[in-house]
């Protein structure tokens, strides 16, 4: 047999108490569900973080090979 316990203390009840319960068992869970769900979920709100990025870098791009095919000045025995 095995030997009471004087403490008190049940490591089983601990790691039970420890777990996060399933969504069955979570009262709230129904109340937070709709936080990650349409409109709200991760990637939608990461969408319109950063408003004009994508045509800005589009932009950015073409200036860049205009200025390189166009703006290039030829640097005439400037002695550098």
């Amino acid at each position: 047999a095995a030997k009471p316990n004087i403490t008190g203390f049940d490591p089983q009840k601990l790691a039970a108490a420890g777990r996060k319960p399933s969504a069955a068992e979570d009262p709230w869970h129904r109340a937070e569900e709709w936080r990650y769900t349409g409109p709200f979920t991760r990637w939608n709100r990461f969408k319109g973080s950063f408003p004009g990025l994508g045509i800005a870098t589009v932009a950015f791009g073409v200036y860049l090979v205009y200025e390189a095919v166009f703006l290039n000045e030829p640097h005439h025995g400037e002695g550098h």
